[in-house]
């Protein structure tokens, strides 16, 4: 026999009850089919609804009139899809239920209670209609059923809204009046009878478990929980929409998992099945051919070490500490006797290794209780010292692991904490079972989301998320996006998923937490009209979860450099080509890395100095190795590497200027290029690095321009004078080639001192072939001499630029502190 059980949203409309029926007589052309039903979607929760309305306000009619309603627009569709349906016969059973329901109100609004054994006679209304209306539709196509009694058949014990069944009594019973042969039997879940013969219910999840106790007692060949999901998934597929759909679980992963929070099962469903190692089927009523998750002895189908990251939500933490708790025996067991009368569920324990103090978690609505309890029972230790006041932490969350063979794969703890540390997630407290089955981390209520995705990424074969704001969106900003949109398929094949969730420039700001569409962002940006908002964006991320946001700034603006602080401490990465920041003062400098380093964020900024050459990475795996910067010279403009290349041809200083800036490779007004600002900013970046504390006006800079040279009124004034330097640059040229030199623009660190300036080189200088709109730098080391080491090659353009950054973007999912 198969026993299935089909949960209240598989039963919510007519539709999805004959569904159901669909596949209960499929299952019936292979073996023997037992059903159990549980109330269809609201139902439960309207007659809630109606016992405290009653006690609230004396009346619950419009409760009542939607348990009808829904029943009625049930009765009526089913009518429809089926024509020998008889809908007259549930109508007055309906009746007949919904005036037993006013006689309980009349007695419950007369003594102003409901007595828990009216209370479970109430809301099980809901399941004995799902049956007779399940019998009535069976019947009409031609099917035998047989009502199966729960409090006829099914013997338990406990409280009247909780109570567990007696699972060999209820055997016999079974085996006494067993269900007739070639009958579909249905039974209405969450229902048992005690001792006294009364209906009790079987608390939470009571239908799931009257399913596992029915394939118990009649030793089922498999118990199929029908739902509205394709099975157990990783973790809950609302966080993580690649969440893993897992094909099986042993009976103790599935234990874990439903007692850490799982919503597919309650960990007593498991006890009948595992108790009779009866396979148990998870599957979608939505999705009937799915092949769903199975869970039996054997839970190694899927070959992952971990199988589920599950949460528990709204909890409080309470910590008994003090000098009495160290080698006094029974202290612990007073503790939990006391939580345990007054029937009070300790979700996890901790204890540290010196005795001095025992953490637990209860449910956040049993505060209030536990703090009378334990003031009462250690009132005395309290007193005398021996105890510490007792800490209650509120707002706080589970996160676990499961997996059986956790036990034996090395590092799943540390890639467990690493995950919640690299999202700035502080662990309040850690347990770990003997089995070594599931291991669990305290942490803030508000940083679940969080948990379960960074977990998800690094534990699974999950995507990884690069969620990308951009401000400044001219030349490198589009050409980044125009990369971005070519390579988004690609990556997303290696499970790497890049959105654009912000964009702004000086006129709007373009915000969509599920990603900007790359193919449509321009009329989108136009479109904006709401001004750039760092507190704007931060609630996006707040909102959504979003774990891996990076600040990308294409821009040159000082005011954006100087919020990359409350960016990095906002738990943004930060990705720039702008030399503002790393340029600002010392103290801002230090501050930045500071932030990145406090959160664990990265500050990327390789494309300040070269555009797309590997430089700052480079300076910096040499400084960590413990190499010393001893000189350094370099050219550090591609435009100035342009127009004194064109000297060397013979051009003069004014046209070969004109002739660069026309092609596009100098800044719209040349000044900003010859004054050699940019190239300082660069140099002191580069000193930076190498461990030198210097500000921006100890650069000793000469510009690219005769001195005492006119730069004032604006560039078609500016230009027009620039003749005028030819003769000065002219005389240059000659006697540097009187001596077999060329004239370059460098910047040069040597002794502590930086300086840019106009310098003639020889054929052996790493500088004297570098003409092309090229850089050159050149790093003279401990370990690098008398022959440098030398990076070479395009470093300006929007393309290269904005490939560098591209590059820096892909290297913030390394989660490693990049400063």
């Amino acid at each position: 026999m198969r026993v299935l059980k089909f949960g209240g949203t598989s039963l919510a409309t007519a539709e999805k009850f004959n569904r159901a029926a669909d596949i209960i007589t499929h299952n019936i052309c292979h073996s023997d089919v037992s059903v159990v039903l549980s109330a269809p979607a609201n139902i439960t929760n309207g007659l809630v609804s109606v016992i405290k309305n009653t006690i609230l306000h004396g009346e619950a009619e419009s409760q009542v009139f939607e348990i009808k309603s829904i029943f009625n627009r049930l009765f009526d569709g089913l009518g429809e899809m089926e024509g020998t349906f008889d809908k007259a016969l549930l109508y007055l059973e309906l009746d007949k239920i919904l005036n037993q329901l006013m006689l309980y109100i009349q007695g419950i609004k007369l003594f102003g209670l409901c007595p828990n054994n009216i209370y479970a006679r109430i809301i099980s209304k809901g399941e004995r209609l799902s049956i007779i209306t399940m019998s009535v539709l069976l019947k009409a196509r031609g099917y035998s059923t047989f009502i199966i009694d729960p409090v006829h058949y099914l013997l338990a014990k406990g409280d009247y809204l909780e109570a567990m069944v007696d699972i060999e009594v209820s055997s016999v019973n079974f085996r006494r009046e067993p269900i007739p042969r070639k009958h579909i039997g249905l039974m209405p879940g969450f229902i048992a009878a005690n001792e006294q013969g009364e209906l009790v219910t079987l608390g939470r999840n009571g239908s799931d478990y009257s399913a596992a106790v029915l394939a118990a007692c009649v030793r089922a060949e498999c118990c199929e929980i029908w739902t509205d999901v394709d099975g157990v998934y990783s973790c809950d597929p609302r966080l993580v929409p690649d969440a893993n759909l897992l094909s099986s679980l042993s009976y103790q992963e599935a234990m874990e998992l439903s007692y850490f929070g799982a919503k597919v099962l309650h960990p007593k469903t498991i006890l009948p099945i595992s108790r009779f190692h009866i396979p148990c089927l998870i599957k979608n009523t939505n999705n009937p051919q799915g092949a769903g998750t199975l869970i039996s002895n054997d839970g190694g189908e899927d070959n992952l070490a971990v199988k589920g990251i599950t949460t528990l939500n709204k909890l409080c933490m309470v910590n008994v500490s003090g000098p009495g708790m160290k080698g006094m025996v029974g202290m612990a067991s007073r503790v939990f006797s006391a939580m345990s009368i007054d029937g009070i569920s300790v979700v996890l324990i901790t204890q540290s290794s010196s005795e001095y103090s025992i953490s637990f978690c209860i449910e956040a609505n049993d505060k209030q209780v536990t703090q009378s309890l334990l003031q009462d029972n250690f009132e005395l230790e309290l007193k005398d010292g021996l105890l510490e006041p007792v800490e209650y932490i509120d707002d706080v969350a589970i996160v676990s692991l499961v997996g059986d063979a956790m036990r034996t794969e090395k590092g799943v703890a540390s890639r467990f904490f690493t995950s919640l540390a690299e999202v700035n997630i502080n662990i309040v407290a850690i347990a770990q079972g003997s089995s070594e089955r599931s291991i669990s981390a305290v942490i803030p209520n508000d940083k679940v989301s969080e948990a379960v995705k960074a977990c998800h990424e690094n534990l699974f074969n999950s995507n990884h998320y690069l969620d990308a704001f951009i401000i400044g969106v001219g030349g490198v900003g589009s050409e980044l996006l125009e990369q971005m949109k070519r390579q988004q398929a690609k990556l997303a094949d290696q499970g790497i998923v890049i959105r654009v969730c912000g964009l702004a420039n000086s006129r709007g700001m373009l915000l969509d937490s599920k990603g900007i569409d790359l193919n449509f962002w321009r009329d989108a940006l136009v479109n904006a009209d709401e001004p750039f908002s760092f507190p704007r964006m931060m609630r996006l991320v707040q909102q959504n979860h979003i774990i891996n946001p990076i600040l990308i700034d294409c821009t040159s603006d000082q005011v954006i450099a100087n919020q990359y602080v409350d960016f990095l401490s906002s738990g943004f990465h930060v990705v720039t080509p702008n030399k503002k920041a790393n340029t600002t003062s010392m103290e801002y400098y230090q501050q930045l890395r500071n932030a990145a380093r406090r959160r664990r964020r990265k500050f990327m900024y390789d494309t300040t100095v070269g555009a797309g050459l590997p430089v700052i990475e480079n300076l910096q795996n040499l400084i960590a190795a413990g190499d010393e910067l001893v000189k350094f010279t370099g050219i550090l403009s591609g435009s100035l590497s342009h127009i004194f290349g064109k000297l060397d041809e013979g051009k003069s200083f004014s046209e070969a200027t004109i002739t660069v800036r026309e092609s596009g490779f100098t800044e719209p007004d040349p000044r900003d290029d010859l004054s050699g600002i940019d190239v300082a900013r660069k140099l002191l970046i580069l000193a930076r690095e190498a461990g030198m504390h210097l500000e921006l006006e100890d650069v000793k800079i000469e510009p690219a321009l005769p001195p005492n040279f006119d730069v004032s009124g604006d560039v078609d004034s500016f230009m027009s004078k620039l003749p005028e330097a030819d003769a000065y640059f002219e005389k240059l040229a000659r006697d540097a080639r009187s001596e077999g030199r060329v004239l370059r623009y460098i910047g040069k660190i040597e002794h502590g001192l930086c300086s840019v300036n106009i310098q003639s080189v020889d054929v052996d200088d790493p500088m004297f072939r570098i003409k092309e709109g090229e850089n050159a730098l050149a790093f003279y080391s401990h370990y690098y001499q008398p022959i440098p080491l030398v990076l070479c090659g395009y470093g300006a353009g929007t393309q290269v630029t904005a490939a560098g950054v591209f590059a820096d973007l892909m290297r913030t999912l390394g989660w490693k502190l990049g400063v």
